[in-house]
């Protein structure tokens, strides 16, 4: 049938002969991926029309994209309503269009193979059955949450009823995703099948008149008469985590939920847990602007088709150690160098836990990643690898010598990488013949949870080894951010005088608790003093002038506490005492108001200095930086954001992504 755009309908066998299947094929125009524009929700009606006059035997929707099945609705149309009506009009459009899809009368079934997001997913779920292809892009998620916004097409009802209440609202409630094994075992998914046979499948299992999946009765109680009980144990774990103030998403999506079926177009306007609240609150606004930072930054490297195979990394320390874990984990070939195989065994071992959890248990792919990564104290790695990474201890006449001798080593055009968080790119460039090879890639710690690198230019630092950086970085699933040689360079560089404005507040008799209380409360995930006790306390004083400023000294109380030993965590006290990982704190007593402002404001301050001194472009990718760096509040937009008058994008205008980056969720 014709006269689609972004649909293609096709009535026939997978071998030409007719066997009264529709395929429906999801191509949007224009675009690599798939998204549920207005345009292509309206085709998607004119489809269900056609098929209604003249039914088939089933319906199979899949996606014509080689990159996913949906990434969900068009984010920047939502960025266009201007009304709490437009949010409501969008909301019914795809809550009727997808109902209208689970009432046709014959068996549908949707084929997910790659990304499967937002109102993808609730599409999918519309349908009677679900097949997911087993390859590692097929993931399947209700994003909506990270957005500030709630799943209004169908997913709070539908998503319950498939897999139960706990595990519905566990993804509702957090926006993770879920592979194609998980969402099979979940029973989100009826099959779970190798690319080679999904069409097969497919049409087999729509067209065998199988019963949909039922819940067993225990779960149906739980969706049913027992749903306060199962709402009001959630909403104690999310209080626990994001007050209602700043995040009412959450809480929306609980009493939609509980109180109206899933329905958000039933909650009557004066709720809390209403549309109009929803479009009433900076938080959605906050959170998309987020994710506008999240897509620019993903940019990064997409300029460069370098896709390193081999990577050596030297120092098997625990950031090096881990640095050569993701890479191996990703695929890549990684050689570990360092002083000997004793001292290079704690990191293997620290990485076969990793592939363990990542790869819940799986013995296979865990052995081919610990194949992956090769122990190598005499760095004979280095001499074919496509990136070196050197992450050694911070002492520049250390890092000239061993750059010196890679260079002597290292492919001509192999990247050369320094990991270092507080030595400037040129100052150790030097020992190089050429001082235009070396650029920065600064990991924080932990590695596997933290999403921002920095890539960092050099004063000679080469632009083709710069975007190549970038593209690695995205290679790995990280965000890169640009920016300049400088001390500290952004994240270090906002940090350290807001830990130093919050040990002061202590020097002057504030409660560590109340101190890190006010920050918790503001939106932060950690208290500063209990940062600093995490850092380390010998790390902050040696952090000298990135902590204290140029002629300042570190608080008096922090050089007691080192002197004495007391170091934070990894010595058992600090400015806490730390038993079994956790810092033992006393009452916060009363937050005096003005305290949270008081000590966010020299981070705002720095974060401004970045961005007039260049270490960072602009000021949104400073913003940027410091939520993806620093865990700083999201639901705020960012510090320069937030802090208008410390300046930043002040109009409350959501940034636009740049023109050739598609953005999409659901």
């Amino acid at each position: 049938m014709t006269g689609f755009r972004h649909l293609v309908l096709v009535r026939k066998g997978l071998k030409g002969e007719s066997d009264g299947l529709a395929w429906l094929y999801l191509d949007r125009a224009g675009a690599n991926t798939n998204t549920l524009s207005r345009e292509l929700l309206d085709e998607l009606a004119a489809a269900f029309a056609q098929l209604e006059a003249d039914p088939p035997k089933g319906l199979v929707i899949a996606s014509a994209k080689p990159a996913g099945f949906i990434a969900g609705a068009d984010i920047e149309e939502f960025t266009r309503i201007d009304s709490a009506q437009g949010a409501r009009d969008l909301v019914q459009r795809g809550w009727e269009l997808f109902n209208w899809l689970a009432r046709l009368k014959f068996p549908t079934l949707a084929l997910v193979r790659g990304h499967c997001l937002g109102g993808g997913l609730e599409l999918a779920l519309a349908c009677r059955y679900r097949i997911v292809v087993d390859e590692p892009g097929t993931k399947l998620a209700l994003p909506e949450v990270m957005l500030g916004i709630v799943p209004g097409w169908g997913g709070m009802k539908r998503l319950p009823e498939v897999v139960g209440p706990a595990a519905a609202l566990d993804l509702m409630l957090t926006g993770k995703s879920v592979d194609a094994r998980r969402a099979r075992k979940l029973g989100l998914a009826d099959e779970c099948v190798p690319p080679r046979v999904m069409e097969n499948a497919a049409r087999l299992l729509v067209l065998s008149g199988q019963r949909p999946r039922a819940l067993p009765v225990a779960q149906k109680l739980l969706n049913g008469p027992l749903k306060a009980v199962v709402a009001n144990k959630a909403r104690q774990q999310v209080a626990a985590k994001a007050p209602r103030e700043h995040y009412p998403a959450p809480y929306a999506i609980l009493d939609i939920w509980q109180k109206y079926g899933g329905n958000a177009l039933a909650v009557p306007a004066d709720d809390p847990a209403s549309l109009e609240a929803i479009f009433r609150s900076p938080t959605a606004k906050n959170l998309i602007r987020v994710f506008f930072l999240q897509e620019r930054l993903k940019g990064f490297g997409k300029d460069s088709d370098f896709a390193p195979r081999h990577v050596h990394v030297v120092g098997a320390g625990v950031m090096g150690g881990d640095i050569a874990a993701l890479c191996a984990f990703v695929g890549m070939t990684v050689t570990l160098q360092d002083q000997s195989v004793e001292r290079i065994a704690p990191a293997v071992a620290r990485a076969a836990t990793f592939f363990e959890r990542k790869f819940r248990g799986d013995k296979r792919p865990v052995r081919f990643a610990l194949d992956r990564l090769i122990p190598d104290p005499q760095g004979h790695g280095a001499a074919r690898a496509d990136l070196v990474i050197e992450a050694i201890f911070e002492n520049l006449g250390a890092k000239r010598a061993l750059f010196a001798d890679i260079e002597r080593r290292a492919k001509p055009d192999a990247v050369l990488a320094t990991n270092t968080s507080s030595l400037r790119i040129e100052d150790i460039a030097t020992a190089l013949t050429d001082p235009r090879r070396l650029v920065g890639i600064h990991f924080f710690n932990p590695v596997a949870l933290m999403p921002l690198v920095e890539v960092v230019r050099g004063e000679q630092s080469d632009d083709e080894a710069l975007r190549r950086a970038a593209a690695f970085v995205r290679r790995i699933d990280k965000l890169p951010l640009p920016v300049k040689s400088a001390p500290g360079f952004l994240v270090n560089a906002v940090l350290g005088p807001y830990m130093l404005e919050a040990l002061r507040c202590v020097e002057e008799g504030v409660a560590p608790e109340t101190v890190d209380a006010a920050l918790v409360a503001f939106g932060m995930p950690m208290g500063p003093v209990e940062l600093v006790d995490t850092v380390g306390l010998d790390i902050a004083v040696a952090a000298g002038k990135a902590l204290a400023g140029e002629g300042t000294e570190p608080p008096r109380r922090l050089l007691e506490l080192v002197a004495a030993g007391h170091l934070g965590r990894k010595s058992g006290q600090g400015y806490y005492r730390w038993a079994d990982g956790k810092a033992q704190k006393g009452a916060a007593g009363a937050v005096p108001p003005e305290l949270a402002g008081r000590i966010v404001a020299p981070l705002v301050a720095a974060a401004r200095r970045c961005v007039e001194t260049g270490v960072v472009a602009d000021a949104d990718l400073a913003d940027a930086g410091v939520i993806f760096g620093t865990g700083f509040a999201p639901f705020t937009g960012g510090p320069l954001y937030h802090s208008p008058e410390v300046g930043g994008a002040s109009s409350g205008e959501v940034p636009t992504s740049r023109p050739d980056v598609v953005v999409h969720a659901g």
